[in-house]
Parts: structure tokens; C-alpha cells; sequence
């Protein structure tokens, strides 16, 4: 039919259409500063989100954020194994620098970024799992966040809110906390309510910027997840069914997190960091029938959550700031986890800490104009396993796979105690080349021996 014959009733029913989905108007926080949001995920695989080519998973929320801006795929974590890497996140410092392992508190002279933003008038949440300390002065609440939701453990069960591997050393407690204030959730599962709780905070801090680092403990031990999510993947073996299903819950939470922030008017005023804070595990308790767990995918990289070969820290690692970073970019420089401070103090107009080591540089010139890395190399340190990163060439001393084989937890030994890799031809450091390149090897494990012993002195 002709424009001339269309009813007033069509027209106005036609032009409402676009009026029903249309977002809110995009707003500045009254400052002009952006906000920003940081979405931690717990021992997911490298290659487990479809923007890293999974397949049998889906991943549409989380790999928005990558479509929307740049994927990084050598971002890497600056520690194969959780609170460290968080340290590293927070601090923009090498967790050797600052002291921290699993199961120690953070350092209490350690400044976090929320520090760093609450002067320049950002408020400042913290919502999942914390594992850098439930003392006192340890907890969120005392490292500068003005609230809190989660639990200070390295995980918890994801419906009783309860840790249960301390034992022998002690007995298993409830740990769920609204900033100090121990709460009571039972039978809700966690994962859901991470997410509703990064909405809320997001709805509630609409007329300053904020800082909003929201971490899901989805997919860490125990592997949890109601029914509805498991029933997804009924394509898939049993181990790999509960790891994708809760995956799966932690997509749907980051969905409705950025309609959040669309509602809000701020998603094009919000920069957003996606990353894994180290590989896949191989655990037992992440397995069925007490066997190394399979679920995680780390491929091609080797090994796995602890090693500091590729797959302990090589993680999936996203930007979007709609408007500064352009969309559907892939880049290829090198930029790690302590890279979020330096950023994050760039966009919001602080300077980050003068009175220490920072480690990180500002990745926003590699993500928004493909800047060259501002990282010569990186490094990484666990137990008595050392590696460094420079270009294409990887050097790991005394590494330890962590593959789950019988001999996976022991270093590896003879002339693959010290194992040199051209990544760029062989990114599973499948073969050592260390005979083939002795002054390059040699050269790199300076280096790194180096920087431990600057990392360490007192």
C-alpha cells in the first residue's frame, strides 16, 4: 500500500515501535568521569567463551563485551592461581612484590584502586568472592569500598554460603557478608545473587561515577548449579555439563548486569574489563569420583591452574568502552591483569601510587589506537617456578604442569627444568629449544632470577 493509504491508527502504532525498545538516553555521571566495571571470573579456561571459539558452550553476554570492543588474546594474569592474581588486579603490583599467597591476608600497606578513586568521587562496591583476607583490616570494607556482598574465603558452596576445605587446620563455617555484617541467604544460589547485587548497586549510583568490581565464583569447586541451567547441555558428558551450566548462570548474571546499565543510561559511559583470573583446573574436588577434573579448557596451551607454563595464566580478556575503544576488534600485544590500575587511574584522572612498583601501564592506548604493548616482558613466579615472556619467546625454570597426570604436580626435571619456547611457533611448549638458543636461555633466565630478586628484596 501507497504511504497515502496508511490509517492514523498504523502510524501511530508504527511509530511507537521503536519507541518500546529504544535504551535510555545515555547520560555522564555529573563529574564527566566514566564509570567503571570490572567482571572477574574464577578458573574458567582459556578457550571457554565463544569469543575464544568455544562451541559447546554459549557465552552470548560475555562475548557482547568482547564484540562491543577489543579481545586481547595474549592477555595474561599476573599469578596461576587465585588471590594472587587478584592482588595483582587490584594493586597493579606482582603478587611476588607484594608478599601474597593463597591463604594469607593482603598486606595492610597495600593500596587498591578503590583507594585510589573514592578522592576523585567515585563510589565504590566490591560484590562476590574477596579471598585477600577477613581480618579487620583485610576485608573490602577496610581497603576501600564503601560496600560490600560475598564472601572473604577462596570459595564457598554455592547454596549453604559455607567453607569446607579447611579442615584438618579448622572446621567449616558460613561465610556470606554485607560489608561486616554477616548475613543469612540459605538455599539461594550465589551466582544468581552476585548478580542481582551488581544491579542494585549499579541502580542505586546513578548521580556519581562508580567503580564496580564484581567477581563470580562460577566456575571454581563445588561444581553447583540448579537444574534449569544444567538442562542447557544435555549434549554433553556429566563434568563438562556442570561446568558449562554454571558458566552459563554467570552469563546470564553479566546480561542482566549490562541491562543495568543500559537502563541506567550508562552503558556507553562505562568501561568494562572481562577477564579469568588464571586457567582451568585439574583439581580433584572440580572432578567426579575424587579424579582430576577434565571440565576446563586450556587448549593448546599447556598446563593448568598453579603452573607457570601458558595455561595456568593465560586467560580469556576483553575492553569495551563504547564510543573510545571501536568494536569488534581483535589485538594481538601483550597486557596482563596489573594493567587494570594504570587504566583505570588514566580515565578517571588520578595518579596511581608514587611511593612503589607499579607493574601495570595503561592498556587503554593498546585497546583504543593498537598501541604497541608498553610490557618489554612479563613475569610470573609460583612456589619455586619462575617464567618470563619476552615477544615470542618463553622461558619456564622448574615448571610444574599441574596436568592431573600422576607426576603432574612435580617439577619438571634435567634439561626441561629450564624450558625455552618460540611461542609463536609452538604455543603449547611442546619442545625446548633452549639447546637451540643457549645465549637467548641463558639471557632470559637472568632475567628472570633478576626480577625475583628485586620482587623479594627487603
Amino acid at each position: 500500500m501507497s504511504d497515502h493509504n496508511f490509517s492514523r491508527r498504523a502510524l501511530l502504532a508504527a511509530s511507537a515501535l521503536p519507541l518500546l525498545s529504544r535504551p535510555a538516553p545515555v547520560r555522564a555521571t555529573p563529574s564527566g568521569k566514566p564509570n567503571v566495571l570490572v567482571i572477574l571470573m574464577d578458573d574458567l579456561g582459556c578457550h571457554d567463551t565463544g569469543f575464544r571459539g568455544a562451541t559447546d558452550l554459549r557465552t552470548p553476554h560475555i562475548d557482547s563485551i568482547a564484540e562491543s570492543g577489543v579481545h586481547f588474546p595474549n592477555w595474561y594474569s599476573n599469578a596461576p592461581v587465585c588471590a594472587p592474581a587478584r592482588t595483582a588486579l587490584l594493586t597493579g603490583r606482582a603478587p611476588l612484590r607484594t608478599g601474597m599467597q593463597n591463604g594469607l591476608n593482603l598486606n595492610t600497606s597495600e593500596i587498591l584502586i578503590p583507594a585510589l578513586l573514592k578522592p576523585a568521587g567515585y563510589a565504590t562496591g566490591a560484590i562476590g568472592k574477596w579471598h585477600l583476607g577477613d581480618s579487620p583490616d583485610t576485608v573490602p570494607n577496610a581497603k576501600g569500598f564503601d560496600y560490600f556482598y560475598g564472601f572473604h574465603a577462596g570459595c564457598t558452596d554455592y547454596f549453604s554460603h559455607r567453607f569446607y576445605w579447611g579442615e584438618p587446620r579448622h572446621v567449616n563455617y558460613h561465610d556470606l557478608w554485607r560489608n561486616r555484617d554477616e548475613i543469612f541467604e540459605d538455599g539461594q544460589y550465589i551466582t544468581e545473587r552476585i548478580a542481582s547485587e551488581a544491579v542494585q548497586f549499579i541502580e542505586a549510583h546513578q548521580s556519581q561515577p562508580f567503580f564496580l568490581y564484581t567477581a563470580f565464583n562460577a566456575v571454581h569447586y563445588p561444581m553447583h548449579a540448579p537444574r534449569q541451567y544444567v538442562e542447557r547441555f544435555p549434549h554433553l558428558n556429566p563434568e563438562r555439563q556442570m561446568y558449562a551450566a554454571m558458566l552459563s548462570a554467570a552469563d546470564d548474571g553479566i546480561g542482566r548486569i549490562l541491562d543495568a546499565l543500559t537502563r541506567a543510561g550508562q552503558r556507553e559511559n562505562t568501561l568494562i574489563f572481562f577477564l579469568g583470573d588464571n586457567g582451568a583446573t585439574t583439581e580433584a574436588r572440580a572432578g567426579l569420583d575424587q579424579k582430576p577434573a577434565t571440565a576446563g579448557e586450556n587448549t593448546p596451551f599447556r598446563g593448568h591452574k598453579f603452573s607457570v607454563f601458558d595455561g595456568g595464566m593465560h586467560v580469556p580478556g576483553a575492553m569495551s568502552w563504547p564510543g573510545v575503544i571501536p568494536p569488534g576488534q581483535k589485538v594481538d600485544e601483550l597486557v596482563m591483569t596489573a594493567d587494570i590500575l594504570p587504566t583505570v587511574c588514566g580515565v578517571a584522572g588520578v595518579q596511581p601510587p608514587r611511593d612503589r612498583v607499579i607493574d601495570g601501564r595503561d592498556a587503554l592506548p593498546v585497546a583504543s589506537h593498537h598501541a604497541k604493548s608498553a610490557h618489554d616482558a612479563i613475569y610470573w613466579a609460583n612456589g619455586n617456578q619462575l617464567a618470563v615472556r619476552r615477544g615470542q619467546w618463553k622461558l619456564v625454570i622448574n615448571g610444574i604442569t599441574y596436568d592431573g597426570a600422576p607426576d603432574g604436580h612435580k617439577p619438571l626435571t634435567g634439561d626441561d627444568a629450564l624450558f625455552l619456547s618460540d611461542l609463536s611457533q609452538d604455543p603449547g611448549e611442546s619442545t625446548n629449544l633452549r639447546h637451540d638458543h643457549p645465549e637467548l636461555a641463558d639471557q632470559l633466565a637472568t632475567m628472570a632470577h633478576q626480577w625475583h630478586a628485586e620482587c623479594t628484596a627487603k
